[in-house]
C-alpha cells in the first residue's frame, strides 16, 4: 500500500465513521453530512492510499485487509488532531456534560465538580442513552456523558476514555395498581411472563436494551416491542396507562405520576455506570468532573458490588474483580 504524503482529517473521519458503523447511511448521519458526500470522501481516500478500503455489496459493508490496516492509524491521527485543537483554544470553553435524565446520581457528580472548579463552566445536557451521547461526543457536540460503557460498540469504545463510577441497582416502574406494586421489592422471578419496556428500537439506547436482554434471558421475562420514546412525565404517564408494560429502570430514577418504582432483587441486577469522554480530551473542567466522580464513588461506596448481585459476564469497563463487601444499594 503506497504511503500518502498528506491526508485531510475530513477523509479520515469519513473512513473511520463507515468503518465503525459498517453502514454508509448511519455513518453519514453520525457526521451530519450527505451520504453522497461521504461516499465521495471515501473514494477519494481510497485513491490517495492506492487501495480499496471497503467491500461493498447490496447487503453489507466490510473492511478490506487494507482498511483493517488503516483503521488504527486513522484513529490515532484523529485523536492527535483533536488534542491539538483543544490545546490551542484561546480561552477555556464550557464543558458540555450529558446527564442522560434529570434526577440521577450524575447530577450530584456535576454539582460537586462545579464546587471543585467554580471558575469553570460545566453545562448540563440531557441525551437519551450513552450510544447516542457517544456519537455526539465524537462529533464535537458533547464533551462527556455517563452510562454503560461496556455496552457500546467496540468501534465507539476505541475512541473514548472512561472512568468507572458506580454499580447502579436496577428497578422496575409499575402502574400503581399493578399486582406487584404493593411489594417493597420485586423478585426477578415474579416478573416471569411479564413484558417489560427497555428501549427496544431506540437507536440511542441499544446498550440499555442489550443489558435487559441479558438480564431477562432464561427468566421468562419478555422484552416489550419497539415503541416511540415517551418524552416528559405526561407522555410517560399516558403511555403507561395505555399499554401498562412495566419499565426497566434504576433505583435512582425520578418519580413518575401514576407509577411506583420498586427495586429488583433475588438477585439484585446492576447497571454499571461510567463517566465517558473523547479520548485525548484535555480540559480543566473534565479534571474536576473526574475528581468529583472519584470522590463520591469512594465516599459512598459506589464501587462495592453487593454480594449475590447480577452483572453481565465479562462486562468491559468494570473493575476486574468484584469486591466482596456489600456496598450501598441506593
Amino acid at each position: 500500500m503506497p504511503t500518502p504524503y498528506d491526508i485531510e482529517p475530513r477523509l479520515l473521519r469519513a473512513f473511520t465513521a463507515v468503518a465503525e458503523e459498517l453502514h454508509f447511511t448511519r455513518a453519514a448521519g453520525r457526521l451530519f453530512v450527505a451520504q453522497q458526500a461521504l461516499s465521495r470522501d471515501v473514494r477519494r481516500l481510497e485513491r490517495e492510499v492506492g487501495a480499496p478500503l471497503f467491500l461493498r455489496t447490496t447487503r453489507q459493508v466490510a473492511l478490506t485487509p487494507d482498511g483493517e490496516r488503516l483503521l488504527p492509524y486513522a484513529r490515532r491521527v484523529l485523536d492527535a488532531h483533536d488534542a491539538l485543537r483543544d490545546a490551542f483554544r484561546t480561552e477555556t470553553r464550557p464543558l458540555l456534560v450529558d446527564l442522560n435524565t434529570p434526577g440521577l446520581v450524575q447530577d450530584r457528580v456535576l454539582r460537586r465538580a462545579r464546587e471543585l472548579a467554580p471558575e469553570q463552566e460545566l453545562m448540563a445536557r440531557f441525551e437519551s442513552g450513552l450510544t447516542g451521547a457517544a456519537q455526539e461526543i465524537l462529533a464535537g457536540r458533547l464533551d462527556a456523558s455517563f452510562g454503560r460503557y461496556g455496552g457500546l460498540a467496540p468501534g465507539l469504545r476505541a475512541r473514548l476514555d472512561a472512568q468507572f463510577l458506580r454499580y447502579e441497582p436496577m428497578a422496575v416502574i409499575l402502574p400503581e395498581d399493578h399486582p406487584l406494586a404493593g411489594l417493597p421489592e420485586v423478585p426477578l422471578g415474579r416478573l416471569a411472563g411479564e413484558r417489560l419496556y427497555a428501549g427496544a428500537g431506540n437507536d440511542r439506547t441499544p446498550e440499555w436494551t442489550d443489558l435487559a436482554v441479558r438480564l431477562f434471558e432464561g427468566r421468562g421475562i419478555r422484552l416489550s416491542p419497539p415503541a416511540p420514546l415517551a418524552v416528559g412525565k405526561e407522555e410517560f404517564q399516558r403511555i403507561m396507562a395505555k399499554h401498562r408494560h412495566p419499565v426497566l429502570a434504576v433505583v435512582g430514577f425520578p418519580p413518575m405520576p401514576g407509577c411506583v418504582l420498586r427495586p429488583l432483587v433475588d438477585p439484585v441486577p446492576l447497571s454499571p455506570v461510567s463517566l465517558v469522554w473523547r479520548k485525548g480530551l484535555r480540559h480543566p473542567a473534565l479534571d474536576a468532573l473526574r475528581a468529583a466522580a472519584a470522590e463520591l464513588a469512594e465516599r459512598e461506596g459506589w464501587l462495592a458490588r453487593p454480594a449475590g448481585s447480577w452483572l453481565p459476564e465479562g462486562e468491559p469497563g468494570t473493575p476486574p474483580a468484584p469486591l466482596t463487601g456489600s456496598g450501598p444499594a441506593g
